[in-house]
């Protein structure tokens, strides 16, 4: 447990301490959230990100100790244990490490080595490593018996490689070096496939041709584009390997072997020697390393597009909330007409119907004045427009209703990804029995503008759309992720007990589906609640749940004023020690400034209450409930700019960043397809990170550099310099600025290796675009 400690604190720069407090608190069952919030004494400010670290590398290493007891215990069995084998075990770091010690002692199965070790051959297989002088044939003569399959001198050798290329194939130190070398300075190539039956399609084809001639070093290949690779060898268009070194003149993995046991290829015993070592190297060692590594990359390449769409989801969900405005939600639609709900500052629907302005119908002024007569009526000052399509058509209805009528309202277009699938779920069926699935989709888009995090938690993040090759990677291990971030979100944020939905109360700490049904449950029955101790009278709902819960649950204007902030019940005895010390109510020293500003935390530290609570205290006295989130802005469209034939190239437009990729970051400008900001675009210097400069949902400004109407797609830049520069770009690209690599290397190859050829910028990451909305 020590050096399990150790190892922690050492990764995370912490104090064993703190890492054993956070263990201790894991294991009695506390959540991230709270421990993050409440606990900082214990962990010494262990933040989210820490620990849900720790919470994995705890869960791996824990797992990784049990793994070596049972071959602790397992070589035990075998008589094989000895101290120095004892002490490689115990300090293997790595589930990966530990297996190659204990690869060489696992029980095979009846294999052709293990046969010619009970036929008695291993004593042979010891002698000729030797490179004895007589030859291996000679030697094998006296090994011949009658009485099993091993009756004459060619099996017998056959019998006795087999057990040398186990025993290279197994040698720890040997896998080690082959392991480096491939990783170091082996390349990841690619080709087109053979010709199947029945033939790939020539679309799909197409989709990967960047990869039919390709090669880069493994260790440098970037995680979108090791998808890709592998989305095209699954699909069976390509076939990939791992060159060991291109640019060397030898079989570098098999000169390991050869180095290692010392093989002198004059003589015949090493001349058979060194065919054992090659037959090891091609037919063992080398494939399994191969499988191996790329196993490796592409778990990398997974986590990695994980970690992109948990940022982006992130982002989605801490969005400015437009606030507690009477709003009206339009679902575009041209055909089968503009659905419309109207909802309250407290999210009740007040008003649903269908409108239809467009063709074939073409009721423009009747729509106008349906329009009019609804937001007059309910007094609608926020109005929120679906980006699908019809939704510049749509927006222009309204700003000519808003016009025509003096209304005064703001429209705002919003991304509706995964409103139906929000519509067609239980939860909308549930919330509204009695409405069409089409005006469901209405209301989600109406209420998203209110409180973006409230609304999308209903919806399944993979339907938001934020994800880069989500189909491609684990769903277990996403869903774990994406859940992680919603809950991270939510109890960042709060929620009002007596107004959230099922769907928010179930992310919030300590609660779950049954807990937040209950809630709900109890308010119907027994009205609001009043403060948060009444929490402990919901059905199943005990201590240990409350004390997760309630610090992340506000209630507004109820009997404890301290219910509406993030002030944990089990420290408002400090906010009374504090107002009794300014000689104040509890009423009274809430969102006194002037009073808190006065405070030393010092004097107020006690066994009960350090530092890190106090000052949090303090701060929430001063903003009780303060919202983490930003103010709420909105991108103003470009009038006039609705379909890709309307731009330009040098038109300067504002947008909204919709999606964060590796690449780049796509932008909706308003014209129903996504621009991309290729990563050399995004600014005047270089950019290792697009969510250094962007995050989804963000507004920025955006100069058109390239339009293809053909195969719709926009290339944007936000560089200071566009589009002076875009062209120069263009014509003399750097390896820095393509998604493809350069060949740069000092000495020519022995056997060269093919590059894929140079691309325009833009066109690369379109490629690559293409294969992520696939994802």
């Amino acid at each position: 447990m020590s050096a399990l400690l150790k190892t922690l604190a050492s990764e995370l720069n912490t104090s064993i301490n703190s890492i054993q407090s956070a263990i201790q608190l894991f294991d009695e069952g506390a959540t991230v959230p709270f421990i993050a919030r409440y606990r900082k004494e214990a962990t010494n400010g262990l933040d989210d990100g820490q620990l849900r670290t720790l919470d994995k590398r705890l869960k791996y290493l824990r797992e990784l100790e049990q793994r070596k007891q049972t071959i602790i215990n397992s070589l035990i069995e075998q008589e094989q244990l000895t101290p120095k084998l004892k002490q490689q075990i115990s300090q293997a770091q790595s589930k990966t490490l530990l297996e190659d010690i204990y690869k060489p002692f696992k029980s095979k199965r009846n294999t052709k080595s293990q046969q010619a070790i009970d036929a008695g051959l291993l004593p042979l297989a010891k002698h000729l490593l030797t490179q004895p002088r007589q030859s291996p044939t000679h030697l094998a003569q006296s090994y011949v018996r009658a009485d099993n399959k091993f009756n004459d001198s060619q099996l017998v050798l056959d019998g006795v490689q087999a057990i040398l290329i186990d025993q290279m194939s197994d040698n720890t130190s040997i896998v080690k070096q082959a392991r480096e070398l491939l990783w170091g300075r082996g390349y990841l190539q690619t080709k087109k496939a053979r010709k199947k039956n029945p033939p790939i399609a020539e679309q799909l084809c197409n989709k990967f041709s960047d990869y039919f001639d390709y090669s880069e070093q493994l260790n440098k290949v970037p995680p979108h584009r090791i998808l890709a690779i592998l989305r095209g060898y699954n699909e069976g268009v390509l076939q990939l390997t791992i060159n060991p070194d291109p640019y060397s003149e030898t079989n570098t993995g098999l000169a390991i072997l050869l180095a290692h046991h010392r093989i002198n290829t004059q003589s015949t015993s090493g001349q058979w020697l060194a065919d054992t070592a090659t037959k090891a190297w091609k037919n063992k060692l080398y494939p399994s390393l191969e499988t191996e590594l790329i196993n490796k990359v592409k778990a990398h390449a997974q986590q990695s597009a994980m970690d992109v769409f948990a940022a982006n989801l992130h982002d989605l969900l801490m969005a400015a909330p437009a606030g507690n405005q009477i709003t009206l939600g339009l679902d575009p639609g041209i055909r089968t007409g503009v659905k419309l709900a109207i909802i309250d500052s407290n999210n009740k629907v007040l008003a649903t119907d269908t409108i239809y302005p467009h063709a074939p119908r073409n009721q423009w002024q009747e729509s106008i004045e349906q329009l009019a007569k609804l937001i007059k009526r309910y007094r609608v000052t926020l109005v929120s427009i679906g980006n699908g399509t019809g939704s510049r058509e749509t927006n222009k209805l309204v700003q000519d209703c808003n016009k025509l009528h003096q209304l005064n309202i703001t429209s705002i277009i919003v991304s509706e990804a995964g409103a139906s699938v929000y519509s067609a779920s239980e939860l909308a069926a549930a919330e509204f029995p009695e409405l069409d699935v089409s005006l469901r989709g209405a209301i989600s888009i109406a209420r998203r503008l209110q409180d973006p995090l409230a609304e999308l938690v209903k919806i399944d993040p993979k339907a938001i759309g934020v994800g880069q090759y989500q189909h491609d990677v684990s769903q277990t291990q996403l869903e774990q992720r994406l859940d992680e971030v919603i809950e991270d979100c939510v109890n960042a944020v709060g929620v009002d007990l007596n107004m959230a939905s099922p769907a928010l109360l179930s992310r919030i700490s300590g609660l779950n589906q049954t807990l937040a049904k209950n809630i709900v449950a109890y308010r119907d029955e027994h009205g609001r609640f009043e403060q948060r101790s009444q929490l402990l009278k919901v059905s199943r709902l005990g201590p240990k749940a409350y004390q997760q819960a309630a610090g992340f649950l506000r209630i507004t204007d109820g009997k404890q004023p301290l219910d509406g902030s993030a002030v944990h019940p089990e420290s408002y005895s400090l906010v009374n020690e504090i107002a009794n010390h300014c000689q104040l109510t509890t009423h009274q020293l809430i969102s006194n400034t002037t009073a808190l500003h006065t405070l030393d935390p010092h004097q107020f530290i006690n066994p009960n209450f350090g530092l890190p609570t106090i000052k949090d205290v303090l701060k929430e006295l001063e903003k009780p409930g303060r919202d983490p989130r930003p103010e709420f802005t909105s991108a103003s469209f470009k009038e006039g700019v609705e379909t890709i034939n309307d731009l330009h190239e040098g038109m300067r437009l504002e947008g909204v960043v919709s999606n964060v990729t590796h690449f780049g970051a796509f932008v909706d400008i308003g014209v129903h397809q996504d621009g991309l900001v290729h990563i050399s675009a995004l600014a005047d210097h270089f950019v290792s990170d697009p969510r250094d400069i962007v995050k989804a949902g963000q507004i920025v400004k955006v100069t058109v550099t390239e339009i293809d109407v053909a195969r719709k797609r926009i290339a944007l830049s936000m560089k200071s310099d566009t589009p002076a520069n875009a062209q120069q770009k263009k014509a003399q690209p750097t390896s820095r600025e393509t998604d493809k690599p350069t060949q740069r290397h000092n000495k020519p190859a022995a056997h060269p290796v093919k590059l894929a050829p140079q691309h325009n910028t833009m066109q690369q990451a379109f490629k690559q675009a293409g294969q992520k909305s696939k994802g």
